[in-house]
């Protein structure tokens, strides 16, 4: 479909008019009309905050909130890329927005590129976590830090290698550290070219970042009145096990709560005793947990609480969060799961490690990277090492049976002999090669690498400014699902009753005189459904939003 507003386009054009705002007329059977249904909950979770703050646009036909819209809608109808969309009817999405059709690809590709990397798309991230953890006080004294390896099968770069669990192999890629509250919601992520571990960008940009915007923190009063008082906690899998760290953040008066990663012989039976646990969903489990104090590093004392399974195996945690009962904090470690759930559904359903474009940044020259000659050096330790435990399995599975037969006396004597022989050659090489390794540095700085092994990073700015618009369509899912859940049967089919709401065609239905603009959703495959959605039309209508850039009220209906 063609543009149809040629006088608009024209004017804005020629004359350099602003931008006209977006005008509604009535339309049947409107493909995937029903993401208007996640409007009043973008809004809501700031997709048009703060925007005219930190983003501008040049003078066009295409208003900058029609931008936004149009990005977060395409991420809620699962279209994977901004390419998508030149397969897509544009005259059809231009109805969803109030014009006669969409930008085309490449000029929705310029304006990302103008949004990202001529406004400040961290600094508008940033000020909406702030919001998000303002809104959920009670859930923002608990974070969830995990490490995401994006990896890159480019040629544009030569990106250092990570291991990738998923794919149990050693890729190129890089690493995002998100930070995510109980419920599994993000609030921001750091990206990392090159990964010094989670402990020093816990340390150096996360903890940071956390005591300046973390709201409702505990007073300096109160932590001065207490030794055991702490301001918020930190959940980390077993890659951040450091009794030193947990320890300097307990100075700083941070909790941590982390697996055990040398948990020791099993506790007795007797000490486990059942407890009521609730959990982040409100679900109310029942846990066999016990409790003990222990000193970690000879430096630390910090609580340690085990899990006792059905079949006796025990999970060891170590907290330093001295106030609460055993009960909610178990609960808090056992939520990581919902922060793996999201890795998992951000992946599938919102192309989360898809590239927004090709660019590449230099890296920093003080930024330290793994030195090439330690990481050859170390490779031909590993290697001989190998090699020097097969052998010492060899020499130490060879023996004599009971029964000598004449001759085998010899033989036997001579193998042994040799495989000694080649075993004390593997160890004078094995310590050569150590000797060596511990004289080269192992992190050196871009600067002192040769050229042929630098590198490039991926840019960032157009992937920040992109995965803060997928976070709040997430986060406006998120928040429709708890509204279809009071009316579902089976709760755990709200995002997928979602997901089908968004592909459904829709009635668009303006009325100038009574301001509104109805959104009229075809029926879906089955009657509960249809109850469920009357009652989301209920609450959305409750809202009473207007459509952005007009004065319509949106008006929400179910085909009767």
């Amino acid at each position: 479909m063609g543009a149809t507003d040629i006088m608009g386009r024209l004017a804005t054009s020629i004359f350099r008019c602003e931008a006209f705002a977006p005008a509604f007329t009535t339309c049947n059977d409107v493909s995937k009309a029903g993401v208007l249904f996640a409007l009043p909950a973008l809004l809501a979770v700031g997709l048009l905050t703060h925007t005219e703050r930190y983003f501008r646009l040049p003078d066009g036909f295409y208003r900058m909130d029609t931008i936004f819209m149009l990005l977060a809608f395409t991420a809620l109808a699962r279209l994977k890329t901004v390419e998508s969309l030149r397969y897509c009817s544009p005259g059809e999405w231009g109805k969803l927005l109030g014009f006669d059709r969409i930008p085309e690809v490449k000029t929705l590709r310029e304006k990302i590129g103008i949004l990202s990397y001529g406004g400040e798309p961290a600094a508008w991230s940033g000020e909406l976590c702030r919001e998000w953890m303002a809104q959920s006080s009670d859930a923002a004294g608990v974070f969830y830090v995990d490490g995401h390896v994006r990896v890159y099968h480019g040629s544009q770069t030569e990106l250092p290698r990570h291991y990738v669990s998923r794919e149990r192999l050693c890729l190129r890629a890089t690493v995002d550290y998100w930070i995510n509250a109980m419920d599994g919601q993000p609030f921001f992520v750091v990206n990392k070219a090159v990964d010094p571990g989670l402990l020093q960008v816990l340390e150096k940009e996360i903890v940071p970042r956390l005591e300046r915007d973390v709201p409702g923190q505990t007073d300096l009063l109160e932590l001065a009145s207490s030794s055991y008082m702490h301001r918020f906690t930190l959940v980390f899998d077993r890659e951040g096990y450091s009794p030193a760290f947990m320890g300097r953040m307990r100075e700083r008066r941070i909790a941590c709560l982390t697996y055990n990663k040398f948990p020791g012989a099993d506790w007795p039976e007797e000490e486990f005793h059942l407890n009521s646990v609730k959990l982040a969903d409100g679900n109310v489990v029942e846990m066999m947990l016990a409790e003990r104090g222990v000193f970690q590093g000879k430096e630390l004392w910090v609580r340690e609480i085990r899990k006792q399974r059905k079949s006796g195996r025990q999970t060891s945690i170590l907290v330093t969060d001295y106030i609460n009962e055993m009960g909610p904090v178990a609960a808090a470690m056992f939520a990581r799961w919902s922060q793996e759930n999201f890795f998992g559904y951000m992946r599938q359903h919102y192309n989360l490690d898809r590239l927004i474009d090709y660019a590449t940044e230099e890296v920093s020259d003080t930024t330290k990277v793994v030195s090439p000659q330690y990481r050859e050096v170390d490779g031909e330790v590993r290697k001989t090492l190998n090699k020097l435990n097969r052998k010492r399995k060899e020499f130490g599975a060879l023996m004599l049976s009971d029964e000598i037969e004449p001759g085998l006396v010899e033989k036997y004597q001579q193998a042994k002999a040799e495989l000694f022989e080649e075993i004390l050659a593997l160890e004078h090489e094995t310590s050569e090669l150590k000797a060596c390794r511990k004289a080269t540095p192992k992190h050196v700085t871009m600067a002192d690498l040769p050229r042929e092994d630098r590198f490039k990073q991926l840019a960032t700015q157009s992937k920040y400014f992109i995965d803060t618009i997928k976070m709040i369509a997430y986060r406006a899912e998120t928040a429709m699902a708890a509204t279809v859940k009071e009316k579902m049967r089976r709760p755990d089919d709200a995002r997928s009753l979602l997901r089908a709401v968004y592909e459904t065609e829709a009635d668009l239905i303006p009325d100038e005189n009574a301001g509104t603009l109805t959104v009229r959703l075809h029926q879906l495959a089955n009657r509960m459904s249809g109850e469920v959605l009357r009652h989301l039309c209920k609450e959305l209508n409750a809202t009473r939003t207007q459509f952005p850039g007009t004065s319509m009220r949106l008006v929400y209906e179910l085909v009767s």
